[in-house]
């Protein structure tokens, strides 16, 4: 249950929850456990120690690690220090690493062992970091995590913290179109998620119930899992890895009550040959979102499991909120599952035209929202900030339209609509389409250059097992869900799709071939 007596900042989480239940366990992770008592003395060793280390008030302290259990320690002391979290994409490329470390002039950065050798390769075009941290030992050169910290002090700093004006958490856009921004979130921003979840039955948690993070730590969802587990007196068990069955059987030895996947790792999870073998008598609950999710796929999810199922569609720079799809909306009698629900209570949710103003229901237009956890803004771009939050509304780059019943569905990102003969083709809907063929086990839709047309639809697939399906079957099924000019006009067939770390399909990757060397580049 989300009780917010007490608690003014991020850093009055641990502070709290070590008064009401110290010796309850917080944390889990391949089998440690962590108290709650130890994480609120551990977060203070963390800020005493980044304090001495020189880090002001203000700074960036990066992480770039798979999921571990320590990084809440860091997270919630970096808060108590008057620090923002940063947590960096580990599939990035060195390059890439170096310039979110340098535009976010971090002075700490923690690493674990996979990456050493990143962050050797890029430490020094970082001049603003002073001091890097080994998670797992073992560096020559930098300090150990754990004997850094139980070097300093225990007794909370209890600086003063101004939740309107300072970050907490500066996560980094993907960075698909042009270089990634920064994402300025304020306690204040996070204050106004946890209000507005608390009026919503199904964020309310149970203390000691079991909550499943499989979500990247780089990832709003990945930090919110965590930080709504910790204020609601929760454990977290921590996932380092996306492993299927080291899930199923979390789910049963941990008694997960609540997890958060993506569209992704639900696929991956009903693929499982075991899937319908495991008891999901402790689940209660399932969220997902940061995609799109086909229909079929969420009724075969909700048979197996038979827990409730919340959808979350949120972004980034609004904490993850925006709307949602109650666990009673997934009735199919409702005729809402392809929808992404509705706004979160103190938020306002619309569809504009590209002058901003307000479509008429049943019209596709730009989703934007106006609420208190949207950003602070975007670090160091003031005019990338300006052009994404007008009038007080963060324009989401998404496209949908609301229905006679306030529902939103979601068509796909404005820049990935398909302009074919003049009509509006969003390749969202379509891969829904395909995805029910029983041949098919995951699909994505593409627009690729056509002499008459401009673009022309291109359906992608992955088989399943064993099975060959043609591209006329394929063709067939769509054509009688669909209207004609969505039909693809072609079908090619891979081993398995490109997919960010949030499980969003790279269209751009899959597009790249096919409008290599063209003059003029739709999409």
């Amino acid at each position: 249950m989300i009780d917010l007596e007490q608690i003014a900042t991020i850093a009055d989480i641990p502070r709290v929850q070590a008064t009401r239940r110290p010796e309850q366990v917080a944390l889990w992770f391949e089998g440690r456990e962590t108290s709650f008592a130890a994480l609120d003395a551990r977060s203070s060793q963390v800020a005493n120690g980044l304090i001495k280390a020189g880090a002001r008030p203000g700074d960036r302290i990066a992480w770039i690690g798979k999921n571990m259990d320590v990084y809440y320690e860091i997270m919630f002391g970096a808060a108590k220090a008057r620090m923002a979290m940063c947590g960096i994409n580990w599939r990035l490329a060195p390059p890439e690493v170096q310039f979110i470390l340098s535009d976010a002039r971090a002075s700490v950065l923690f690493v674990t062992a996979d990456f050493y050798d990143v962050v050797e390769k890029v430490k020094e075009d970082c001049p603003d970091l002073g001091l890097i941290v080994a998670v797992d030992g073992g560096h020559p050169e930098w300090p150990d995590y754990a004997t850094w910290r139980d070097g300093q002090s225990a007794v909370d700093p209890k600086l003063p913290i101004d939740p309107d004006s300072e970050d907490v958490i500066q996560l980094y856009t993907s960075g698909t179109t042009g270089l990634p921004k920064g994402v300025q979130l304020t306690h204040r921003n996070y204050l106004a998620f946890f209000e507005q979840a608390g009026m919503l039955e199904w964020s309310s948690y149970d203390a000691g119930d079991a909550v499943m993070n499989a979500m990247p730590l780089f990832h709003v969802a990945g930090v919110n899992v965590g930080v709504l587990a910790a204020l609601q007196g929760a454990k977290t068990v921590v996932l380092r890895d996306i492993d299927p069955q080291a899930i199923l059987g979390l789910i049963e030895s941990q008694k997960i009550a609540h997890a958060f996947w993506v569209p992704a790792v639900i696929l991956l999870l009903t693929q499982q040959p075991n899937i319908r073998e495991v008891d999901f008598s402790g689940l209660k609950q399932v969220f997902y979102g940061a995609s799109p999710i086909a229909e079929d796929l969420l009724k075969e999810a909700v048979d197996i499991m038979d827990a409730r199922f919340t959808q979350l569609y949120g972004l980034t720079e609004t904490v993850g909120a925006g709307t949602f799809l109650p666990p009673q909306a997934h009735d199919p009698a409702w005729g809402k599952l392809r929808s992404c629900g509705v706004p979160w209570p103190g938020a306002v949710v619309r569809c504009v035209d590209n002058e901003g103003n307000p479509v008429e229901q049943g019209q596709v237009g730009e989703i934007v929202i106006k609420a208190d956890f949207v950003m602070k803004g975007y670090w160091n771009r003031p005019d990338a900030t300006a052009d994404s939050i007008r009038n007080g509304f963060f324009h989401t780059g998404d496209a949908g339209y609301f229905d006679e019943d306030g529902f939103l569905f979601i068509y796909d990102r404005v820049k990935d609509m398909i302009v074919s003969g003049g009509e509006n083709v969003y390749p969202a809907e379509v891969e829904n389409a395909i995805f029910g063929h029983p041949e098919v086990a995951d699909v994505a839709v593409i627009g690729v250059p056509d002499e008459k047309w401009g673009e022309a639809v291109k359906a992608i697939i992955v088989p399943r097992d064993g099975a060959q399906p043609t591209a006329e079957s394929i063709i067939a099924w769509a054509r009688e869900r669909i209207a004609g000019y969505k039909v693809p006009k072609s079908i090619d067939v891979i081993e398995a799709l490109p997919r960010n770390p949030s499980g969003k399909i790279l269209r751009k990757d899959l597009r790249e071939p096919y409008w290599e060397g063209q003059e003029r580049r739709i999409g």
